[in-house]
């Protein structure tokens, strides 16, 4: 099963996103966590996740780029994916570029989901605020919007988290 998870910054969604894998009920639990850790806000960011996913028998996959030939460290069980935004950035500009970005990063989601039997993938929702932004920037929320369409296509459910609550858009009766 593939799940996608979206929403703002701050509106819960990585804590539902883990719910779901903790529902899941699967022993085998996988976090690939895909920020580069750059300063301290990155590194208080990635210890609170680190304090929620404590004692919920996780393996943590550091994968910033390279999804498609990441060294996965088991097979079966579930796998949460946190967060797409910051693997198509880290892809985009500190990787190969944009050529070919939304396909290479859609087949590093197909080949988690032939790995493991649950797979939640969380992504931020950038694209309401209406504001007009840098050539390059409009080149990133393109990316992500067309990643963000792809993975929703072949998901078997899509959330969005909005002040904690989940709002389905597609499988609701699946979760």
């Amino acid at each position: 099963m593939l799940v996608l998870v979206s929403g703002g910054a701050a509106s819960g969604k990585s804590e539902f996103a883990e719910s779901l894998i903790v529902r899941a009920g699967l022993a085998k639990r996988t976090y690939i966590a895909t920020m580069e850790l750059r300063d301290a806000e990155d590194m208080r960011r990635a210890a609170r996740h680190r304090a929620m996913r404590a004692g919920k028998g996780f393996i943590t996959l550091e994968c910033p780029h390279g999804l498609l030939e990441a060294p996965l460290p088991q097979k079966g069980g579930s796998a949460l994916l946190e967060c797409m935004s910051n693997l198509v950035a880290n892809e985009m500009f500190g990787g190969l570029g944009a050529d070919g970005l939304v396909e290479r990063v859609c087949a590093g989601v197909l080949r988690l989901t032939e790995q493991y039997e649950c797979v939640v993938v969380v992504t931020n929702e950038l694209f309401s605020d209406g504001l007009q932004y840098a050539l390059e920037v409009q080149g990133y929320l393109s990316a992500l919007g067309a990643v963000n369409q792809a993975l929703a296509a072949q998901a078997d459910a899509v959330v969005e988290v909005v002040s904690g609550i989940p709002l389905y858009w597609k499988g609701k009766g699946l979760l």
